[in-house]
């Protein structure tokens, strides 16, 4: 299950229609209950907790947004290495 932000940075003016828009929408255990039980959980960060994605949820052990945010960040240090090298 893959969550992002409900308001991007330069949609700020859009956040009140946003956040009413996608209220229904939080990644919360009760759809996670719903899901299989080897699902894993995804979010980019940074992430609002009790917005899309509820701190039991990030935190459980079906999470693992701190693990792709790590991945991520080897990744963008190789990307880095190889184009100033």
């Amino acid at each position: 299950i893959y969550t992002d932000v409900w308001v991007s940075m330069g949609q700020e003016d859009e956040a009140d229609e946003r956040l009413k828009a996608f209220k229904g929408y939080e990644v919360n255990a009760g759809i996670l209950s719903k899901a299989k039980k080897d699902a894993i959980v995804m979010h980019c960060l940074p992430a609002y907790r009790g917005k899309e994605i509820s701190a039991e949820v990030i935190d459980g052990p079906q999470s693992v947004v701190f693990d792709q945010a790590e991945n991520r960040l080897h990744a963008q240090k190789a990307l880095l290495e190889f184009l100033l090298t």
